[in-house]
């Protein structure tokens, strides 16, 4: 497993089956630095090795904000070696998030802008509590948006709505992230944290290789033509057939019980 011993900018607690994720910076608004996603990275490989660990709860410090986006301080000086480094590697942050095999929520507690926007993309379900707020303001620093933005908004909302956010760099409330697809759902900010348990719990319930290739066909199937994502659900669906979760779940169906399943 990762070595989670010293972090200095991510909380991270283990508990039920759960590993919650604290992004720890409230002072600059949960900001993304390099330092910062190296501890997120450390965290989400150890949450993917950790077999206890049944999903995932992303959210920032403090009531203001989830991630508000990169830290300019650090941004203001890199130059364009450094700016393309620094892009693949919180790409691969994230794609890292996206393909954990587990569920990851995004608890959105306040502004997801920038970095912040796009973490929030590579999360399984984002849940927004309803004073938080969304946007790429990137191209108002003379950037685009470089953790994956371009690519993940057009395939949550559709090109469209998605370049209009990008090319304006306007902020929107959590109702219209909502409306366009951007977020699941929009609770009450003392809700957020006990609804994305809730989801999880739910989540968490199934059979864990059902969920596990759920989630890849739909990931992969993303990036193929819908031929061989049908291909690779066909695959995915007989690897399920073979498990002695399936025989628990149908057996448990009609028997009229609850199933027990054991990732096997």
């Amino acid at each position: 497993m990762a070595d989670v011993s010293a972090l200095a900018n991510v909380l991270y607690e283990r508990k039920n089956g759960i590993a919650y994720v604290t992004l720890n910076r409230p002072k600059v608004l949960n900001a993304l630095n390099t330092p910062t996603w190296t501890d997120l990275k450390t965290v989400f490989e150890d949450a993917k090795a950790d077999a206890s660990v049944h999903g995932v709860i992303l959210t920032g410090a403090g009531d203001k904000a989830f991630i508000a986006g990169a830290d300019i301080s650090e941004l203001a000086h890199v130059d364009a070696f450094d700016a393309e480094e620094s892009s693949r590697f919180g790409q691969g942050v994230l794609d890292l998030i996206e393909t954990l095999g587990k569920p990851v929520i995004a608890a959105i507690n306040g502004f997801a802008l920038g970095g912040g926007c796009e973490t929030a993309m590579a999360c399984t379900i984002r849940i927004a509590a309803d004073h938080a707020k969304f946007g790429q303001p990137e191209v108002k620093l003379g950037l685009l948006p470089g953790g994956g933005g371009t690519q993940r908004l057009p395939r949550l909302v559709g090109k469209g709505r998605a370049l209009q956010l990008i090319l304006t760099g306007e902020t929107i409330s959590a109702q219209e992230a909502h409306r366009i697809g951007l977020v699941n759902e929009v609770v009450p900010a003392a809700n957020l944290i006990a609804r994305a348990e809730a989801i999880l719990k739910q989540i968490s319930a199934n059979a864990p290789i059902a969920v596990k290739f759920s989630l890849e066909a739909a990931n992969k199937g993303m990036e193929t033509s819908q031929a061989e994502g049908f291909a690779l659900e066909a695959s995915y669906f007989g690897i399920c057939a073979a498990t002695e979760d399936k025989k628990e779940g149908t057996s448990a169906f009609l028997e009229k019980r609850a199933p027990q399943f054991h990732g096997r």
